[in-house]
């Protein structure tokens, strides 16, 4: 079962990566209003209401329905892109407003990842080998801290380290080292993430 959980881990990472390839900063900011707007509201009172219904109706702990809540809250982007584009409504005002909370889900997806391992239940009893971590026996505070401050240097390393490597692979003109490259990256990110005992996901 470990072994099963760990391909879908990989598998998610890979949908992860798809996905941050066609998020472009420029379009990003020009969407911004959008994004912030139809996209925070729809995350933020979806899962509120779903968060809300599961604590009326279930015996759940209140981390478990709020991460429930979170979960229902996000939708597949591949899903929805590939619906908009076959009834014609990508180019539509709604189609770009669906874009805009797609966009949102996916960015969200960071900071969910980061807040699950806070929600965790203490009575939930799991293995040894998935607590045994660099941040197991820390406080949450800060597990959180570390969480926050390993993010902050990934983005960094991949503004400052990334992109002169990457320059410098283009000119080799080898396709396969780039991307033996870029596979590298994402697996040692997730690598990391695995260390500090977060989903490698969250890489």
């Amino acid at each position: 079962q470990t072994d099963v959980m760990h391909f879908a881990e990989y598998g998610v990472i890979m949908m992860l990566f798809l996905i941050g390839l066609e998020l472009v900063p420029r379009r990003l900011w020009q969407m911004r209003k959008a994004i912030l707007g139809l996209g925070g509201l729809q995350v933020g009172v979806t899962s509120l209401l779903i968060w809300l219904l599961m604590l009326a109706l279930t015996d759940n702990a209140w981390q478990t329905s709020l991460a429930i809540g979170f979960a229902l809250a996000l939708s597949s982007t591949a899903i929805v892109l590939q619906s908009l584009n076959e009834k014609g409504l990508i180019k539509t005002q709604a189609g770009r407003n669906a874009f805009s909370v797609l966009l949102f889900q996916d960015i969200a997806v960071i900071p969910i990842l980061a807040i699950f391992p806070l929600l965790a239940v203490s009575t939930i009893v799991v293995s040894d080998e998935l607590t045994d971590s660099f941040i197991s026996n820390l406080p949450a505070w800060s597990q959180l801290l570390v969480t926050l401050l390993s993010i902050t240097g990934i983005i960094l390393a991949g503004r400052f380290l990334s992109s002169p490597i990457f320059r410098f692979i283009a000119d080799t003109r080898l396709r396969e080292l780039f991307t033996a490259v870029a596979l590298l990256i994402v697996l040692a990110i997730a690598g990391l993430m695995t260390f500090i005992g977060l989903s490698p996901a969250l890489g």
